[in-house]
């Protein structure tokens, strides 16, 4: 009996081999999307973080002490100041034309103010409308702010008679000593490459599967493919996926060896555990492409609601936005995606480095992924055997 089977799906593997060397958008989807993206977004993000942001300066005071200011901001590495404006009027209105990114406004006065004890005050605007330009400007920006009153504040102590280190125990007394874990280069690449990739191939996995499953019936061969399986939806679905489930596992293997081998990202645990990881990840967007297709019924219904669950995994996984931060609804429906999941496994392998035990729980759950056909199983039969495709 076992020998029959083996060769039913070997014969149906054949059959879905030859269908996918026959139509480009198989290959498409299976070879050319992901590895492009793969390349794209590494290359794209290939220096970790932007650099020489365009920045404006508005200097109404323009003393010694406000150009040294300037000059010490353009010295950021995120920095460049490229236009010097005479009133934050054009600096605004060159912001908004997207000639710059911020810019930061030193008033009359400024120098005069801080050498009289009067605290004067600088100001920047940044357009958070690009999240990371505005994150990073910020973030150098005030930093510029401190240190200028830290400057101002030795100067005058300095005057006063004060030792240098007598200043700087008052102007800092505890002293930070800052280590970023596993990423001390704050490499954006590393937080967004490690999944951007994985979900990349779980929304093509899903958009494939289904629109594997949908051709059967839009073709009218789905007959032919059940005939094939001796009429059991398991052995077919079994046969048809088989060849798609090895060569996206290769795209897993390939994006992995690119991502910890070619560029030598963080991976404490070693390449296999990801590897494995990336397996579970196949298995379990093809099962949860079955699911999605055997529940809708649908051929575009099902492709919809896969492209919208895929690109809500992005938001939801907890890569760019932590979970348990979100709403607690939010937390709940969090655990429905994939790819949640395999952000978890990660983390807590490659980043962390800790045993896969304590990925138990992500590694149980995309298991569980695997079992939803099994609740389709007859309905997907029953439309594989008599349901009229409707264009």
């Amino acid at each position: 009996m076992s020998h029959v089977i083996w060769k039913r799906l070997g014969r149906i593997a054949e059959r879905e081999i030859y269908r996918i060397t026959k139509k480009p958008m198989y290959l498409f989807c299976i070879i050319v999307a992901p590895i492009f993206c793969f390349v794209f977004f590494s290359t794209l993000m290939g220096k970790g973080l932007p650099t020489d942001l365009p920045a404006g300066v508005v200097d109404l005071d323009n003393t010694a002490t406000s150009r040294n200011i300037i000059r010490n901001l353009d010295a950021f590495q995120h920095i460049d100041i490229t236009a010097r404006y005479s009133s934050v009027t054009e600096a605004r209105e060159a912001m908004q034309r997207g000639e710059i990114y911020s810019f930061y406004y030193i008033p009359e006065g400024t120098t005069e103010k801080a050498l009289s004890g009067r605290q004067p005050k600088v100001s920047f605007y940044i357009n958070y409308s690009y999240l990371i330009a505005g994150s990073l400007l910020y973030k150098d920006q005030r930093t510029m702010s401190e240190l200028a009153s830290g400057a101002v504040g030795q100067a005058t102590l300095l005057a006063k008679g004060a030792t240098e280190e007598q200043a700087m125990a008052f102007l800092q007394p505890i002293v930070i000593d800052t280590h970023a874990l596993n990423n001390p280069w704050l490499n954006y690449s590393v937080y967004l490459c490690n999944t951007l990739f994985p979900g990349i191939l779980m929304l093509l996995i899903f958009l494939t599967t289904i629109y594997t499953l949908g051709t059967e019936l839009k073709e009218k061969t789905a007959n032919e493919w059940m005939q094939l399986a001796d009429n059991s939806i398991v052995t077919a679905l079994c046969g048809k996926l088989a060849p798609q489930t090895i060569v996206f596992f290769l795209i897993a293997v390939f994006y992995n060896v690119y991502l910890y081998g070619y560029l030598h990202y963080p991976c404490n645990s070693g390449i296999l555990p990801m590897l494995l990881a990336g397996l579970l990840l196949v298995v379990s967007s093809q099962a949860f492409g079955i699911f999605l297709f055997g529940l809708f019924g649908n051929f575009r219904l099902a492709l919809s609601a896969a492209s919208l669950w895929g690109v809500i995994s992005f938001s939801i996984s907890g890569f760019t936005y932590p979970v348990m931060a979100m709403h607690s609804t939010l937390q709940a429906i969090s655990v429905l995606f994939p790819l949640r999941h395999y952000f978890l496994i990660y983390v807590n392998l490659a980043l962390n480095g800790y045993p896969a035990i304590y990925a138990w729980q992500p590694i149980i759950s995309l298991l569980a992924f695997c079992i939803l056909p099994f609740f389709v199983l007859k309905k997907l039969r029953t439309a594989m055997l008599h349901f009229v495709y409707l264009p």
